[in-house]
């Protein structure tokens, strides 16, 4: 058996400084780091000890002194200290320091839009984000690069996360390629960084077994095991040699031992000690790993989430687990990092032992069917209802996940009334009924609806809306459909109708010239009948009726004034204001005879008439144009000589 160590394992030079700076202060006083010195529990541990306390808000120091780990934070951070009068020491990398110091340079004296290459969520990418103001474009695959357009009328600049993985790095630049008119590219990947994934890859070639040391929260360490995992797959990420077990004896295999840059030197010697003294190395090795079939479901720790939604599980295994996003839920808008995170216990089902890379295939949705359909079964034997969200539309219907098991709903079951467009369903959450539920196959064919459900609610909310409303209530709806004589106005799931006489004081041609589709109006109510379900409604404000001073206004014998807007046989309808019109009988309009109105008005003329009668109730007047036009002279003779012979 031979070992060979990466020269390059453990401690960068930035992460080795930072733990340094807290150790060497240990004796002077009160220690706070602003989050984790580094990721290595390890570490964190022996510090706490020590009485240095870990905090993730300013507000949690007192007396004593903040140190700010390698990763760096935003500019922020730096303000809140001095504002508090806080003692700190910066331990940012100067790797990271220079690329704060290129981004606010591109930002703020060149007018660049920045972009990030790296994992939005680690620490180091959130504080360079904070030297642009959080305006950073980040990219962190070659899915993200693929869908990202950038704005060519923009000047940009491009630096990139410290420990970011080369080789994707590569192919996000390739993939992004002469997609600007104006880039400065920077290379920030740390020296240390390349050298140690570089030689990662040399020694997983050429070994039959590859451990990775280091936190699996780390990003750098799980970046090293996913290197390695291509070259090696016998690859092992643990956080010090005894997560493994392992007794190395002297048979006849290759061994290659990496770290992570927050692994300490302590970890990497008991490995390399380990190994040098064990015997039986191959029995041990088979004796700490469980053993898995197909078809199995164990129960497993999460690792890891990716960026691609795959989910890495210890099972306890010689090889982890993995839950692609398509076996981990039949809901496609799930992410998996929203629902699990690492060191989260689950149960998953076995698919494949070996996938041929060395992983075991596993499922998630799989486990979750078996519940699932047990509980809809209960659903189904007890006539209770269960809840789904429709996922997709498919031949006639849609399919919704219950339980996450996608079942079957026909179109004529999702509402109580016809619908054309499904596709509106599709995201949204409902109560159904199981219709059916058949185990006569090996998988059971279930059918759910909610079309009595959906008619349940509605006479539900019409009781509602009855029994709540009464004649006066102003209450506010939704215009649901234009009708020629009206428009209908959802007041909760019941319809009411204003019709085209209550939408104005003054005159509507179209309902579509007051009234649109979906708009909120808030009317009157006039009648409520519940046997018939009928609701009259008033769009008119009812506090500026203009027949409320109509007595004084248009009292018999007054002149007014006011426009012709339509004419009958019988004469012409004169508006004296908005909601007031008049009528001028075909007898009233000259002193001469009139065979139509036409003859004598126009619409839209403008005339003066006297008020000759008042029916408030009926809201009618009466007005006539020849009372205010002096009689012609041979009528004016004839009245005299009238007069005349009767006083004779």
């Amino acid at each position: 058996m031979s070992v060979i160590l990466a020269k390059s394992a453990g401690f960068c030079f930035g992460v080795k400084r930072a733990v340094d700076c807290v150790y060497d202060k240990l004796d002077s006083g009160k220690i706070y780091t602003y989050g984790p010195i580094i990721h290595n529990k390890q570490v964190i541990s022996d510090l706490e000890k020590h009485g240095v306390r870990v905090i993730e808000d300013l507000n949690e120091a007192g007396e004593g002194e903040v140190i700010i780990r390698s990763h760096g934070v935003p500019p922020h951070i730096y303000d809140e200290i001095e504002a508090k009068g806080l003692k700190y020491t910066d331990c940012t990398c100067p790797f990271v320091k220079k690329i704060h110091n290129i981004v606010k340079k591109s930002y703020e004296d060149e007018q660049r839009s920045i972009i990030i290459i790296g994992n939005g969520n680690h620490p180091e990418v959130i504080g360079i984000n904070g030297w642009c103001s959080d305006t950073a474009v980040i990219i962190n695959s070659v899915e993200e690069a693929a869908a990202f357009k950038p704005d060519k009328s923009k000047k940009w600049a491009l630096v990139v996360q410290t420990t970011f993985q080369m080789d994707v790095f590569k192919e996000i630049l390739a993939i992004l390629g002469d997609d600007f008119e104006d880039l400065k590219l920077y290379n920030t990947i740390c020296n240390a960084t390349a050298e140690r994934q570089a030689e990662a890859v040399e020694i997983a070639k050429q070994v039959d077994y590859m451990i990775v040391l280091g936190d699996k929260k780390s990003s750098n360490t799980r970046k090293l095991y996913e290197i390695s995992k291509k070259f090696c797959k016998n690859t092992f990420l643990c956080e010090s040699i005894e997560d493994l077990q392992l007794n190395i004896s002297s048979i006849d295999v290759k061994i290659g031992i990496t770290a992570g840059a927050s692994t300490p030197p302590v970890i990497i010697k008991e490995a390399v000690n380990a190994m040098s003294e064990t015997n039986n190395f191959m029995e041990m090795v088979d004796a700490t790993f469980v053993s898995l079939h197909t078809g199995q479901v164990v129960k497993g720790k999460v690792i890891n989430v990716s960026d691609t939604g795959s989910v890495y599980v210890d099972l306890g295994y010689k090889s982890d687990g993995i839950i692609t996003k398509a076996e981990f839920s039949d809901d496609p808008n799930v992410e998996p990092a929203d629902v699990v995170k690492p060191g989260d216990e689950i149960n998953v089902f076995v698919i494949r032992v070996n996938d041929g890379d060395g992983n075991v295939l596993l499922s998630k949705k799989k486990v979750d069917a078996v519940k699932g359909y047990d509980e809809i079964e209960k659903a189904y034997n007890e006539k209770q209802t269960v809840k789904g969200k429709v996922v997709e539309t498919v031949k006639g219907g849609l399919m919704a996940l219950v339980n996450g098991i996608k079942v079957f709903v026909p179109s004529s079951q999702i509402s109580n009334r016809y619908v054309e467009d499904l596709s509106a369903f599709v995201g949204k959450e409902y109560d159904f009924e199981v219709l059916e539920y058949n185990t006569e196959k090996a998988r059971p064919r279930i059918v759910i609806g909610r079309k009595a459900l959906a008619q349940k609610e509605i006479d539900e909310k019409r009781k509602q809306v009855f029994d709540s409303i009464k004649v006066g209530d102003k209450i506010e709806g939704t215009v649901s459909r234009i009708v020629d004589f009206g428009a209908f106005v959802d007041l909760g799931g019941v319809d009411g109708l204003i019709h085209i006489s209550e939408m104005s004081w003054g005159r509507v041609k179209k309902v579509s010239d007051v009234l649109k589709e979906g708009q909120t109006v808030t009317v009157t109510v006039l009648g409520v009948d519940p046997e018939k379900g009928k609701i009259s409604l008033s769009l008119k404000d009812m506090d500026a009726d203009p027949w409320k001073n109509a007595a004084e206004k248009y009292a018999v014998g007054n002149i007014v004034t006011g426009k012709v807007v339509r004419m009958t046989s019988f004469g012409a309808f004169v508006e004296l204001e908005d909601g007031v019109d008049g009528l001028v009988h075909i007898s009233q309009i000259a002193h001469k005879h009139v065979e139509k109105p036409e003859d004598e008005l126009t619409i839209g003329q403008e005339i003066s008439a006297k008020v000759t009668d008042l029916d408030l109730e009926n809201k009618k007047i009466s007005l006539s144009i020849k009372e205010t036009l002096p009689k012609p002279e041979a009528t004016a003779n004839a009245d005299q000589a009238e007069e005349t012979a009767e006083e004779e």
